[in-house]
């Protein structure tokens, strides 16, 4: 897939450091190899020699001195090169993406390691958007995205949701306002991408299913944007079979997929947060079920609630919650227009014990009640 008229102006005039190409080539070098072009620091003056890391069940992991010096000493852009192998084989058996098998010149899928998936997103957003830009989001969305998004001068259109994630039939209505002529043009006016966290919504819960994503990626063929895939609760679908990635039907490589290692460490985590999830459940219908609404998350570690007779929960939260000792997030953080009111709260269920959520929830109650 042609990337060109996706990119911006600073990224296309951007090119490959030599000195980086250099560190690569070294790398796939064999040992006997007399390097004296890069400016790596001399891995015998590394402070750290090796460790011992204790995972769960106690077993230790130790890292020796060559492994050390390796993990401390420059690497390719993109990640070790071993990891890198490992990450897409990793893919590959996930979603099986059909540009897995396609030649570098097809479009082959690659893979990149960054610093988190929020870095990753920062990197592609300000890779694709310029100002004026045209961007699509289903919202209310995860606040960091819109941090990101809001000083890079785009247009962000909403685009309507509900407890299945983004509504095709609403997407298919902003898009008309487009014509053929104008995806036969690539006019510049046509939305650059549509970005969206398909399982778990952060802060909804909010789940795609896999006939919503099929009409969606149909639609993002036909009307040629991209789509950002920000998928860090995929491993937390407390459902199976888990709904298939838009990176598993993406023929022409249009889906830029980001996945996060953040919340999944450790074996069984879908079990704890799915315990999680039905605890805090069990207390919102014990003390919030004439107060409030919400929908069950299918994925993910958050409760979106409504509270009813509220219009702005911003006042409710900031400055009386805290007299109550009990702590949510005000729905409009997650809003595109932060100022906009909003009658929603954001409850995680990832820290708290089922304990301390039944007694934060009979505190929220109390504060209702006494809003109302």
């Amino acid at each position: 897939m042609n990337y060109s008229r996706f990119i911006t102006t600073v990224s296309a005039a951007r090119k490959a450091s030599p000195i980086r190409l250099l560190t690569e080539l070294m790398q796939k070098s064999p040992p006997s190899l007399i390097s004296l072009a890069g400016g790596a620091p001399n891995p015998n003056l590394f402070p750290f020699k090796r460790a011992t890391i204790t995972i769960g069940h106690g077993t230790a992991v130790e890292i020796e001195d060559d492994l050390m010096k390796r993990a401390l000493q420059y690497s390719a852009s993109a990640g070790i090169p071993e990891l890198l192998s490992w990450l897409k084989d990793f893919q590959q058996s996930l979603h099986n993406p059909p540009t897995a098998n396609y030649s570098p010149e097809q479009g082959q899928m690659a893979v990149c390691v960054t610093t988190g998936s929020q870095e990753g997103l920062c990197k592609v957003f300000e890779m694709l958007i310029s100002p004026g830009d045209n961007i699509l989001l289903d919202a209310p969305t995860y606040a960091g995205t819109l941090a990101a998004l809001r000083p890079l001068g785009c247009n962000i259109i909403n685009v309507p949701s509900d407890q299945h994630g983004i509504i095709p039939k609403a997407l298919k209505e902003i898009l008309s306002n487009w014509s053929t002529e104008d995806v036969k043009n690539h006019s510049h006016h046509l939305p650059k991408f549509l970005y969206t966290i398909p399982n778990g919504c952060n802060p909804t819960g909010n789940s795609l299913t896999v006939e919503r994503k099929k009409d969606i990626y149909q639609l993002a063929r036909k009307y040629d944007f991209l789509i950002i895939e920000d998928d860090p609760y995929y491993f937390l679908q407390f459902e199976k079979p888990w709904a298939p990635s838009f990176l598993s039907m993406d023929v022409d490589g249009r889906v830029i997929r980001t996945d996060s290692f953040s919340k999944i460490l450790s074996s069984g985590v879908v079990d704890f947060y799915r315990t999680q999830r039905d605890a805090m459940l069990i207390a919102a219908d014990r003390w919030l079920k004439d107060l409030a609404e919400w929908h069950p998350p299918a994925a993910g570690m958050f409760l979106w609630i409504k509270i009813k007779g509220v219009s702005d929960t911003q006042q409710l939260i900031m400055e009386k919650a805290l007299q109550k000792e009990v702590l949510l997030v005000p729905g409009e953080a997650f809003n595109i227009d932060s100022s906009e009111p909003s009658p929603y709260v954001r409850a995680s269920f990832s820290l708290s014990s089922p304990a301390q959520m039944d007694l934060a929830f009979r505190r929220l109650a109390d504060l209702i009640k006494e809003a109302l």
